[in-house]
């Protein structure tokens, strides 16, 4: 596993962080709370990694609820086009690449988990993170 045979993939390293997930996981969740901790860590200096923090945060928040709208997945990935590479240091990159990814790789399970919220259908997660527990208010 290499930069360049995940960049080849339509994947990466990213920050260099590897975190191993197995099938029982809900990648939205994961990367909703991911979207939580970069919200956290922003300084707020720039203003792209200020309010897209916050906007990844509230949003991821509302997919993991599944009450998004569809409309809102390409919304999310505008929001992040807008941080990459708009900033001072490299957090917004790294708060917009797993917002990406997500949608990249797993856009169908996000858009069957808001069709499922709208037919009336639990969400359920086997993971420990609820969206009511981040700094996400909105």
């Amino acid at each position: 596993m290499d930069f360049d045979s995940l960049r080849d993939l339509q994947s990466g390293l990213g920050t260099a962080a590897v975190i191993v997930m197995d099938k029982s996981t809900d990648v939205v969740q994961a990367i909703a709370r991911l979207a939580s901790f970069y919200r956290h860590e922003s300084c707020g200096q720039c203003t792209p990694c200020r309010e897209g923090s916050k906007w990844l945060d509230l949003m991821m928040a509302r997919f993991v609820r599944g009450n998004a709208t569809s409309a809102e997945i390409d919304q999310i990935l505008e929001i992040t086009k807008e941080m990459e590479g708009h900033t001072i240091c490299a957090l917004a990159d790294a708060a917009a690449w797993p917002v990406q990814g997500l949608m990249r790789h797993f856009r169908p399970e996000v858009e069957k988990r808001l069709k499922d919220a709208v037919a009336g259908a639990e969400i359920r997660s086997d993971a420990g993170y609820r969206p009511d527990q981040t700094i996400a208010t909105a």
